[in-house]
């Protein structure tokens, strides 16, 4: 490639003093980082751009893509002499003691200070994807399970409490969440995403942006955009999504968290859209991201994200023309480790091969955020009251990041996102009396509760002889406790991948002798091959992972009526079992309560008021499809091969009934910039309490664009106590009907609209439908227009 050269290399000065007026808190931010900035050589303004991964090296299982490929030894204290811009995984790279590690960062945020002119600290990042990847932290359910509880209010709660226990041990930035639309399931990253459907995704990443935030967090949007369209569902794959298909799927959630959560940084994706590099493609980057919806906040490298462009996309000759690729499309800082924008990046921009103004730039918005932060602060480095003068040996064990309250919030969202998926027979709840036959790979592992994100699965795999951390029961302990009155027995029947047979016998004949067998199976998580599920574990088809289908046909002949529950990171074909199980529960890698949400439902102590964020296909293949078809998409007479799921997007049953009845009469004509109030009331006519969840579909009959048949535009989480009825309101705008139309903008189309009230996706579940009409000129829209379906519900008057 060649190398574009820019005029007026400058050649090194002698540095500027380093007091100045950016010390004084009572001036502005921007004005004390111009002052700042003026006072700094090209090493120091670099060296604020990348972070350094201290613990991390080229041996062993790595917990990012090529780690083992791309990390450069580092001297400690010869480059914090520069500054440093941040530290990569202080508490997620190896286990340590929570108070251990608070005092061992602090400690190293003042060497860092000490060792560079200004006295500046680093800004500390970690992961949070499901709880803070740290030793001992509470490990909550993956945002699959968020996406499958429907409950925003209760993740931003999560979120909250996650951002408090990083920042009470020195951490500043947290990289989650995921914002990626599912649009294959056999994607291995599927257990990071919240679903399948934008607003959804949207709405429940938006309320875990902001719980992280108001906590003092900076929340990190990922992965900007287009990673889960990847071709073959591989990871780190070409993405050959079209304009619409951005711009009406994979876009929209980023833009929602963008206008309406106060994120601070956003993360590029791995992903080439067309050819183009998103880490070097400034159209999304700048104009998208910045000129067009107004982000100010920090643009962050995903892990080697930089170097990828001269080692994997091959669009860089070397490190200095990857760091200007990247600098000039937006990307502010280098993670994990420097690797082009260190001394590569100085020489270039001595070479003069890359302008320092966009080293300036960078530098700006890097040290905005850490004046936000505090970190120019005169005690930005200093070390917490708790912990100062404390050695680190006594401060073991006096850090708990896995409180009570923290369990029962990690418990309250795991019971909330169990799926009933099928309940044909009525056998669920169990009686919890006889004999239960607990089968599967799934039932006597703790881990097989946890994703690839938690630190367990995540690091704490590599360090066998550590303890876990944290108390995770099974699902076979945790059923022994729910039903005392039973006899609980457990064979694993087979591993959950392999092709080691000899102990399927034994679990039939276990399940055979039983009143009801409980076949617990789905997916260990694990990282690039060493899960079924996770970064780099992608599937061929959605079949059962190794024998794991095997087994439960064998258990399904023996006549004991058998119940399935799922431990999964994706949805898997069920096509072949459902119409001979007795019951079907799933659940998302639920996090450490999930033993006792999953034996809760089983009892019936739990009423189930999960809803699926994915469909669950029938058949295993015919990927990619979601729910999200246009006509042409769906099942036709000109193909064999039907892609219907078996339970849709948004099915899930409960062991209460509820009614539905249409409220006041819509309008029947609404201008195409105008809103009305939708209602439904809903009643609950069983005899124990439940919850319904109301969701709000848009089809649009006849478009100058395909369209998808149906599209979630609003929802609600309506709880009712046996008998009791509510009015569910819902606010909605022309503007939640718009779409990119043939010229290639956002409008909003003049014509007829159905708008459904519906338990699922799927037509079967339609309840009500309100028909209006779009009148007036055809609109264009942008960021601006109303992204949100407000909902509120009220007591309501009982049928007779």
């Amino acid at each position: 490639m060649a190398i574009h050269p820019v005029p007026h290399a400058r050649q090194a000065e002698p540095a500027p003093t380093a007091d100045g007026p950016w010390r004084d808190p009572s001036l502005s931010p921007e004005e004390r980082v111009a002052d700042l900035a003026a006072r700094m050589t090209l090493e120091e303004k670099a060296a604020q751009l990348y972070g350094i991964w201290v613990g991390a090296d080229a041996e062993g299982d790595g917990v990012a893509p090529h780690q083992n490929d791309m990390v450069d030894p580092v001297d400690f204290d010869e480059i914090t002499t520069r500054g440093l811009g941040q530290l990569t995984r202080p508490f997620g790279t190896a286990p340590v003691d929570p108070g251990v590690g608070a005092v061992a960062l602090a400690r190293a945020q003042a060497r860092i200070a000490e060792a560079g002119r200004f006295g500046i600290p680093a800004l500390a990042h970690e992961e949070c994807l499901a709880g803070f990847t740290a030793w001992g932290a509470t490990a909550y359910p993956v945002p699959l399970a968020w996406g499958a509880a429907w409950d925003p209010e209760l993740v931003a709660e999560m979120a909250h409490r996650i951002g408090g226990d990083m920042k009470s041990v020195g951490i500043h930035q947290g990289l989650a969440p995921v914002l990626d639309v599912v649009r294959d399931l056999r994607w291995g990253r599927v257990e990071e995403t919240i679903g399948e459907d934008p607003y959804l995704v949207a709405t429940i990443g938006t309320a875990y942006v902001q719980g992280l935030e108001s906590a003092g967090i900076v929340a990190t949007l990922k992965h900007f955009a287009g990673y889960s369209a990847s071709a073959g569902a591989r990871n780190l794959a070409p993405v050959r999504a079209g304009v619409r298909e951005m711009a009406d799927v994979v876009l929209p959630p980023f833009e929602m968290a963008v206008r309406e959560s106060g994120v601070r940084s956003v993360m590029h994706s791995y992903a080439e859209i067309d050819g183009v590099p998103v880490a070097a493609d400034p159209t999304l980057l700048t104009g998208l991201l910045r000129d067009t919806w107004g982000f100010t906040g920090t643009v962050v490298a995903d892990y080697f994200g930089v170097g990828f462009l001269e080692t994997l996309h091959k669009v860089a000759a070397d490190r200095g023309d990857a760091a200007r690729l990247a600098l000039t499309a937006g990307v502010d800082v280098e993670l994990p480790t420097v690797r082009g924008y260190g001394d590569a990046l100085v020489a270039a921009v001595r070479a003069g091969t890359v302008a320092e103004e966009l080293v300036d730039r960078a530098l700006h918005r890097v040290l905005l955020q850490k004046c936000e932060l505090g970190l120019l602060d005169a005690q930005g480095a200093a070390l917490p009251p708790v912990l100062d003068g404390v050695d680190p040996e006594r401060a073991r064990g006096t850090v708990d990041l896995d409180p009570p309250r923290n369990r029962a919030l990690a418990r309250r969202l795991a019971e909330r996102s169990c799926v009933l998926l099928a309940n044909p027979r009525g056998v669920l709840p169990l009686a919890g009396t006889g004999r239960i036959a607990v089968v599967g790979p799934r039932a006597d592992d703790p881990l097989a509760m946890l994703g690839c994100y938690s630190f367990p699965s995540h690091v704490g795999v590599s360090y066998p002889d550590m303890p876990m951390g944290i108390d995770i029961p099974t699902v076979l302990d945790s059923l022994r406790e729910e039903m005392p009155g039973a006899r609980v027995d457990f064979a694993p029947g087979c591993d959950v991948d392999g092709a080691d047979d000899s102990r399927i016998a034994e679990a039939v004949e276990l399940a055979a002798g039983a009143d009801v067998c409980v076949a617990v199976l789905g997916d260990r998580a694990g990282l690039f091959g060493r899960g079924t599920s996770g970064e780099g574990c992608d599937a061929a088809d959605l079949t059962l992972p190794g024998l794991q289908g095997r087994l439960l046909d064998a258990l399904l002949a023996t006549g004991t009526p058998v119940v399935l529950v799922l431990l999964t990171g994706r949805t898997y074909a069920l096509g072949g079992y459902a119409d001979r199980l007795a019951g079907c529960v799933q659940a998302f890698f639920p996090g450490e309560e999930g033993g006792p949400a999953v034996a809760g439902v089983l009892s019936g102590r739990v009423n189930p008021s999960g809803r699926l964020p994915i469909g669950v296909p029938d058949g295993p293949g015919g990927q990619p499809w979601t729910y999200l078809q246009p006509p042409l998409g769906r099942a036709n007479g000109v193909s064999n091969l039907d892609p219907t799921p078996l339970y849709p997007f948004g099915h899930g049953l409960s062991y209460t009934s509820f009614a539905w009845e249409a409220g006041a009469d819509a309008p029947e004509e609404l201008g195409t910039d105008a809103g009305t109030d939708l209602e439904v009331t809903v009643t609950n006519t069983g005899d124990r309490d439940g919850t319904e969840v109301v969701q709000l579909y848009l089809h649009d009959p006849v478009a100058q664009t395909t369209r998808p048949d149906v599209r979630l535009i609003g929802y609600a989480r309506v709880p009712l106590a046996a008998g009791e009825a509510r009015r569910v309101r819902f606010r909605f705008h022309a503007d939640l009907a718009s779409f990119t139309g043939t010229g290639g903008h956002r409008i909003v189309e003049p014509g007829d609209l159905e708008l459904r009230f519906a338990a699922s996706s799927g037509p079967e579940d339609v309840r009500h439908t309100v028909r209006l009409r779009l009148t007036g000129p055809e609109r264009t829209v942008d960021h601006r227009r109303t992204l949100v379906c407000a909902t509120s519900t009220e007591p309501a008057a009982v049928a007779d």
